[in-house]
């Protein structure tokens, strides 16, 4: 039988929690419909777990006008926050904190008459919604992306939350060429570098890699490819009826860890799974 290790740093943060928690309290206590503004966190599981329990996704805000609205832990815009309080019975902001400090530093870049790089994947909702508080901000996730951004000479850089300090430092790089000043707040969340220094310690010292998380979750994604970088064998799953004996034979030790979405009793279902592949 293999042996399993789990990262030491794995599953859900702070901000997942604590957006479940008052996604389950919202559903608990209201007597009326309960919607979250998208997927509360990019965990497709947990996301169906929620609707079962009475927290139904919305696309749009007013397809929650009248009822309890939960704004996703990604963060929304200003306008759909302000639309959100005008026609929802209740608002509960489920912002990741970390996300919220990522918004207080581009208005706070603007003001300050930096042209505003948000370093990060167009088109993600942390981003999106990062770029609508400081009107006129652009993203990129590549150096070459942020080549052709033709930037000004005053440039302030946040970071999405889940993205890498290589990525960060390639960016940098790219646009840092001597000629203009450039301003860096640095919110990569903490809980997102020790997931991917943990990741990438252990995949260096086992024979095969379960990564656990939403396919469509950032941070997951990019544990993945850590881990792929450095165990051939690397497996990115979302449950454990994924799971396939055939991957891990020959495996002596098989690594486990999962994105900041994934909470601990995925993590354990997965372990149990694997334990019993005999």
């Amino acid at each position: 039988m293999a042996t399993i290790r789990i990262a030491d740093k794995a599953g859900a943060c702070y901000g997942v929690e604590r957006a479940l928690e008052l996604a389950w309290n919202a559903v608990s206590s209201s007597s009326g419909d309960v919607y979250t503004l998208g997927p509360l966190i990019h965990n497709p599981r947990v996301v169906s777990s929620l609707d079962a329990l009475g927290a139904h996704e919305a696309s749009t805000v007013d397809e929650a006008a009248g009822a309890t609205l939960i704004l996703r832990s990604h963060g929304v815009t200003p306008s759909e926050e302000e639309r959100a309080r005008a026609v929802c019975r209740n608002v509960i902001d489920a912002t990741c904190p970390f996300v919220k400090k990522v918004h207080v530093a581009v208005e706070r870049l603007m003001h300050e008459g930096y042209e505003v790089l948000v370093v990060g994947e167009k088109g993600h909702p942390e981003v999106e919604a990062t770029l609508a508080h400081a009107p006129g901000a652009r993203a990129a996730s590549a150096p070459d992306e942020a080549r052709e951004l033709d930037l000004g000479g005053k440039v302030g850089v946040v970071v999405q939350t889940t993205q890498s300090l290589e990525t960060l430092a390639a960016v940098l790089d790219a646009i840092d060429d001597g000629s203009r000043e450039v301003k860096l707040v640095n919110t990569i969340c903490e809980a997102t570098a020790s997931r991917q220094e943990a990741a990438a310690q252990l995949a260096s010292e086992v024979d095969a890699m379960v990564v656990i998380g939403g396919r469509n979750s950032a941070n997951t994604t990019r544990l993945a490819e850590i881990c792929a970088s450095l165990c051939d064998k690397t497996f990115h799953i979302e449950m454990a009826e994924e799971l396939d004996a055939a991957w891990f034979a020959g495996a002596e030790v098989i690594g486990v860890t999962a994105g900041a979405s994934t909470p601990s009793a995925q993590i354990a279902s997965v372990v149990e799974a694997l334990e019993s592949l005999g």
